[in-house]
């Protein structure tokens, strides 16, 4: 009986019925669910206020506590004295590695020595890795020549690692600060045309926009920092500017030192740029937008025609199979 029963479930015909009703069950359970659901709109309201204000006073005694051990330089430890015994800074940094370090977030002394020491020590490691891996345990029927410059590929990777995880560091900082600085703008805009300083606007601006981006709420602390105690105001601006890398942010920044030059009103020049980084922001939407369709032409057409063909043919087959 039970081969029966297994042999009535393996027919095609079963398994296009099966088939047809777990597709029928999820499309009614898809199309009925947002009507269950009861409205919670007020408690998830009331959840994320409280949850924003928690969130909001654990981010402001971070950003302290990094405002107070971000300028302070770690130059000593045996790591250190082992960087520049080695001289690892002339021979393996250079001013694009100090600027791809800061575009970061990563200002200490330390984490250049860190940089520097995995540089060094990475690709030693993986080659002794690969090298026992190919020779030792690996049963790769390869020529000796072929093994050799398989362990030198790997080796040669590692040497590079560091540099890939820096770029993988700034691209994601980069992409938080981008999609929070139209709202900060606007924020910033508020606060200037209601009277305050630019320091003082800074310094509320980064309470507020911490929980969005914590990134973006350091970069405007270290700003309001560098605006106290730097001769040249511009230079605070620039160094803002230097270090996010984004085209916005620099565009905000040399309005500022404009305005700081010529006396112009800042909140004009803010009020511009806000428009033109909410219409940046949107464009870029509007242009994964437009990608989305390409994208989604192969997913269709290995999951959804198949089901679909089922579904339209699976009558017509069991006639003719019942016919037969």
């Amino acid at each position: 009986m039970i081969s029966d029963l297994a042999a009535i479930v393996a027919s095609p015909q079963s398994m296009i019925a099966i088939f047809t009703a777990i597709a029928v069950f999820a499309t009614i359970v898809t199309i009925t669910m947002p009507f269950l659901q009861s409205d919670e709109l007020n408690s998830r309201m009331k959840t994320a206020a409280l949850e924003r204000d928690k969130i909001r006073a654990r981010e402001r005694a971070r950003l302290t506590a990094q405002k107070t051990t971000s300028l302070r330089q770690d130059t000593s430890g045996s790591l250190a004295r082992l960087v520049d015994k080695l001289n690892l800074r002339k021979a393996l940094a250079d001013e694009k590695t100090f600027k791809n370090l800061k575009l970061a977030g990563l200002r200490k002394q330390s984490h250049v020595y860190v940089f520097l020491f995995f540089r060094v020590v990475l690709p030693i490691i993986m080659l002794i890795a690969a090298a026992i891996y190919v020779f030792a345990i690996s049963d790769m029927e390869r020529t000796f020549m072929i093994k050799l410059l398989i362990v030198l590929i790997i080796g040669f990777a590692g040497f590079y690692m560091p540099n890939m995880y820096i770029s993988n560091v700034i691209s994601k900082r980069q992409l938080s600060i981008r999609r929070a600085w139209p709202d900060s703008l606007d924020l910033l805009l508020i606060c200037v045309e209601s009277g305050m300083s630019i320091e003082a606007a800074f310094t509320k601006v980064s309470h507020e926009i911490g929980i969005q981006s914590v990134a973006l709420a350091e970069e405007l602390v270290l700003t309001t920092a560098e605006l106290s105690y730097l001769q040249e105001r511009r230079d605070a601006y620039q160094n803002l500017a230097d270090r996010t890398g984004i085209d916005g942010v620099k565009s905000v920044c040399m309005a500022l030192i404009q305005a700081e030059r010529y006396g112009t009103p800042i909140a004009n020049a803010l009020r511009v740029l806000s428009k033109e980084n909410r219409d940046m922001r949107m464009s870029e939407a509007e242009k994964k937008a437009a990608a989305l369709p390409p994208k989604l032409t192969v997913p269709m057409i290995v999951f959804f025609l198949p089901v679909l063909f089922a579904v339209i043919m699976g009558p017509a087959m069991i006639q003719i199979f019942a016919l037969d």
